[in-house]
């Protein structure tokens, strides 16, 4: 029998492993936005960054593993974005303005994530809540209890919390369907300050 102790092998190197799952994100998110989620391949995945198949299979075992990966992370990419976009105001009104601009600038900038959302919604119509609702719901405590304090506080008039919130969140989720589907070429941060007026200052004079 042999006494020798097995010798450790290389410690894992996790801010390798994490970069390594970004890029694959990254390009997985672009793939599946060219091709759609039936005809995306892995292994073209896999060419395009110089990496063997089963290394993307060792970090997302399934093909559809690796798209709902791709669109979780950029949904949270786009909460990261509205959350850091406020966090040194405690002002209302300027909060909501720069949760606008920061959600309209980043499907701007990442148009593949809206055809995410699409592909989503095609091909597995069985979920229950698709993955932007999910985190929409996660947070809605946090928006609603934000909505409350401006109530209290008088800037914002009174009325059920969920119903504003609801109305906003709806309307700038039409926005950016609209904006893909029609081609809309107007500038986010213009097309923020139209959202903006609308919803704060109505279409009644004062």
């Amino acid at each position: 029998m042999n006494s020798k102790k097995r010798r450790p092998g290389r410690p894992r190197d996790e801010e390798l492993v994490t970069r390594r799952k970004e890029e694959i994100l990254a390009e997985a998110t672009r793939l599946f936005a060219e091709f759609g989620y039936r005809q995306a391949d892995v292994q073209v995945l896999a060419d395009r960054l110089g990496i063997g198949k089963g290394t993307v299979y060792r970090y997302f075992p399934t093909k559809e593993n690796l798209f709902f990966a791709a669109v979780d992370a950029g949904i949270r990419a786009l909460v990261d974005r509205v959350s850091a976009s406020s966090k040194d105001t405690t002002d209302p009104v300027h909060r909501l303005r720069k949760n606008i601009h920061a959600y309209l600038s980043f499907f701007d900038e990442q148009p593949d994530v809206v055809e995410l959302l699409i592909i989503e919604r095609a091909e597995f119509r069985d979920r229950e809540k698709a993955t932007y609702f999910l985190y929409k719901d996660r947070y809605r405590d946090e928006r609603i209890n934000q909505l409350m304090d401006a109530m209290q506080q008088g800037v914002f008039r009174q009325m059920p919390p969920e119903r504003v919130m609801n109305v906003i969140g709806d309307c700038l989720y039409g926005v950016i369907f609209t904006n893909h589907f029609a081609n809309r070429k107007i500038p986010f941060d213009e097309q923020a300050e139209d959202v903006i007026d609308i919803i704060l200052h109505g279409l009644l004079p004062n």
